[in-house]
């Protein structure tokens, strides 16, 4: 699964959790996972940007 899918099937479970008014630890862990995935995302596309400016 590639990470875009990733952020997208865990936002989407964050949202349903929080209309389901779930557990606060459960979506709060949510959100920092989802944090996480994003930042790993940014950290990527920077990553390769500067990989071509290199080239």
């Amino acid at each position: 699964m590639k990470l875009n899918d990733e952020i997208i099937n865990l936002r989407d479970k964050l949202n349903k959790s929080i209309d389901k008014n779930e557990c606060y630890e459960y979506i709060y862990s949510l959100s920092v996972e989802l944090d996480q995935l994003i930042a790993l995302y940014y950290e990527m596309k920077h990553q390769i940007r500067e990989s071509k400016f290199k080239a």
